[in-house]
């Protein structure tokens, strides 16, 4: 079973796009934009830009998070944020 590597920062570079610092040094810019086009449980986060900017890391940097309406929260894992990360950046290498 792998570790989970932790997250140690996120940041919003723009809406739907967030740049992420993992404790192992990686870091990398991770577009959410497609994930987050569609689904009931995501429409807070299409509604507002103000609330995708209201971004937070968990405690541990285990997920990062955004509270919805009722005030339950919405998380993407560091593992699966991190493999969409290497997936997006091998892309993008393949284009240039």
């Amino acid at each position: 079973m792998n570790d989970i590597i932790r997250m140690k920062s996120v940041q919003v570079v723009l809406y739907g796009v967030v740049k992420i610092a993992w404790v192992d040094g990686y870091e990398a810019v991770v577009d959410l934009r497609p994930v987050i086009s569609d689904g009931e449980i995501l429409e807070c986060l299409r509604r507002s830009r103000d609330r995708f900017d209201g971004v937070k890391l968990s405690e541990f940097g285990s997920s990062i998070y955004w509270v919805d309406d009722e005030g339950d929260e919405i998380d993407f894992g560091s593992d699966s944020l991190r493999r969409r990360a290497e997936r997006q950046a091998a892309i993008l290498r393949l284009a240039s």
